[in-house]
């Protein structure tokens, strides 16, 4: 199907957003009024230059409070149609979106208003034009997308039809199915947006919290797959109204959106049996698992001692780059001091096995997702990557279970792997703004295949952090997406998981590295929590070792302290623990804010 988007998504002008949406790969855009009413360009040099942008103008919208009316109201209401359609004519533009009346309607008839409905078509008409009738989710009397059918039917003219908004059906809970009854002719338009589960009036959720589709609570797929088999052959077109996509930059959301946009309509296509107007993308590969973390700095020494005393060994300088392997287990981290001038720890890359590289590859393509540069020489194993959202470098290489990657044979003069508590990676947190939270989530969706459970919350010494935690259904790969508060910087940090997360604190406490530093309080909370009994409280206490039970097991951990903006974390799962012990991130985020302001974790000696 042919892509569209409502410029009301996007921030900047009118003409920033047709750049931008041309940019992206969008077939066209929905044109909001208010964008047009404060724009000085004209009409008619709008319409030029979208159609040089190669941008087609699907939809003039919206036009309220038209049905439902007394004979006095709706002569001005034709009379402001009116005025809409010699518009519409100067900007190419021959369909307009008819919202259900909110605010003046005073007759409750669906004869009434397809009536009326009725002399806009003939109006419509006149100027080669056609309108799309919505139901709001929170229209005076028309609020179900089965009763806009029903008035649309009975108006029964060639130039109205319906315009289907996922939002106004889904946020009333109102089921999509009944949308195969409607003929596909007479939907006219398909507005897409996917919401987070809140409660509040449906009117604020709408104006405020819409998200790109794959970032929220709603089977989208399956509403397009209905819409499909209805038999609708238009544009797919988002709607998204959110304050934050309404502040980032133009370009990158555009990007965004479109991507949303293509994913979707590869789930719909899957569930809709593939009808031809679906088009699909290549397979999700699920990861199977970490190939490696890489952090990058100008000086990677104080990581790599931190490595050092946790125990991993070093295995070795890369052949051709100053580039560092340090494992243990199935944990591998890199260091790169490659053209990172001047650059403190970062964490600056994650290596996933895959089924198939080349498959993820060609999906990332498709969802228009930036590839990442990586120089190799004769000899060197070439592994697709591309960059996340948050400018992490993400690269690809076919999992060959039980053997080490193949690339680890490029670094040389290091020490055989040996034995060591730590086994392999447990999970990643990577830190980012509020604005690119979203498109995070979408990006670990969509191109990953990662699934998204909701949203936790815990509070900091300076405010609440979000974080969210995509992973494979096995766990085997997990990816922790924090959202720290505006003008906090909190670290990324990269959790290993041991066998004896007690031994491991021992031998780099003997080797000089201090854990983050846990208040006795926390230990008396403990007791309270879970009547831990003396012996294990003194453990705890003595290695700085957090704790958390639940009703599968335990989880025994302690971090690091801060080397530039990256931690790490030793993690013990007992049993069948799967969760993340969220109720000691307040601890962990106190302990670290401490740190900070003490200079002994800082990431750059300043304060906040």
């Amino acid at each position: 199907m042919r892509t569209s988007i409502a410029t009301v998504c996007l921030s900047g002008s009118l003409e920033d957003k047709l750049y931008a949406c041309a940019d992206a790969g969008f077939d066209g855009v929905e044109i909001f009024e208010p964008d047009l009413v404060v724009s000085d360009r004209s009409p008619e040099e709008v319409r030029a230059l979208a159609d040089r942008l190669g941008l087609t103008l699907f939809m003039y919208q919206p036009f309220r409070d038209f049905e439902g009316v007394s004979e006095g109201q709706l002569e001005d209401n034709l009379r402001r149609a009116r005025e809409r359609f010699t518009t519409m004519q100067r900007l190419g533009v021959d369909l307009m979106l008819v919202c259900s009346n909110v605010a003046t309607a005073t007759v409750d008839s669906d004869r009434v208003s397809a009536e009326q409905l009725r002399r806009l078509g003939d109006l419509a008409a006149r100027h080669g034009a056609r309108v799309a009738f919505e139901a709001l989710a929170w229209g005076r009397y028309v609020d179900d997308y089965r009763r806009s059918w029903r008035i649309v039917e009975q108006t029964d003219h060639e130039a109205v039809g319906v315009c289907l908004d996922s939002f106004h059906i889904l946020a009333r809970g109102h089921d999509p199915a009944d949308i195969e009854k409607i003929p596909g002719e007479k939907i006219f338009f398909v507005q897409l947006a996917d919401a987070p589960p809140l409660t509040m009036d449906v009117l604020s959720w709408s104006r405020h919290h819409r998200l790109f589709p794959g970032e929220g609570a709603w089977d989208l797929g399956r509403f397009v797959a209905h819409v499909a088999r209805a038999g609708y052959a238009g544009p797919l077109s988002l709607e998204v109204f959110n304050d934050v996509f309404r502040q980032t930059d133009t370009r990158r959301t555009a990007a965004h959106a479109l991507r949303s946009l293509v994913w979707l309509e590869d789930r719909a296509a899957r569930l809709a049996g593939s009808p031809g107007t679906l088009r699909r993308i290549p397979d999700a590969e699920v990861p199977t698992g970490y190939d490696y973390v890489e952090v990058k700095a100008e000086d990677t020494g104080e990581v790599e001692r931190m490595l050092e005393a946790l125990g991993m060994t070093f295995r070795g300088q890369h052949r051709t780059k100053p580039v560092r392997l340090w494992s243990a287990g199935d944990a591998r981290i890199v260091l790169n001091e490659q053209h990172a001038r001047d650059e403190r720890p970062r964490l600056a890359g994650i290596g996933f096995g895959v089924p198939d590289a080349t498959v993820v590859r060609d999906r990332a393509r498709a969802l228009a997702v930036r590839p990442a540069a990586r120089r190799t020489q004769s000899g060197e194993l070439e592994m697709p990557g591309f960059v996340t959202p948050s400018g992490i470098e993400v690269f690809l290489n076919d999992h060959d279970d039980g053997n080490e990657p193949a690339w680890v044979a490029e670094f040389e003069h290091g020490h055989p792997a040996g034995p060591s508590q730590i086994r392999g990676i447990d999970h990643v947190n990577v830190s980012h703004s509020r604005e690119a939270h979203d498109e995070a989530v979408l990006f670990c969706i969509s191109v990953l295949g990662l699934q998204s459970p909701p949203v936790t919350e815990a509070a900091g010494p300076h405010g609440l952090v979000r974080s969210q935690v995509m992973r494979t259904p096995d766990g085997g790969v997990r990816l922790s997406l924090n959202v720290s508060p505006a003008g906090v910087s909190h670290p990324d940090h990269v959790a290993l998981e041991c066998d004896d997360v007690v031994a491991v604190a021992r031998r780099a406490r003997a080797n000089g590295l201090s854990p983050v530093l846990v208040p006795d309080n926390y230990y008396d909370d403990l007791r309270a929590r879970f009547g831990l009994d003396d012996a294990t409280l003194a453990t705890l206490r003595e290695h700085q070792l957090l704790f958390d039970r639940s009703a599968d097991g335990e989880l025994w951990h302690f971090y690091t302290q801060r080397v530039g903006s990256l931690c790490l974390e030793l993690v013990q799962r007992v049993r069948d623990y799967d969760a993340y012990a969220t109720d000691n991130t307040p601890v962990l985020l106190a302990a670290q804010d401490r740190a900070d302001r003490a200079g002994t974790g800082r990431e750059d000696g300043g304060a906040h």
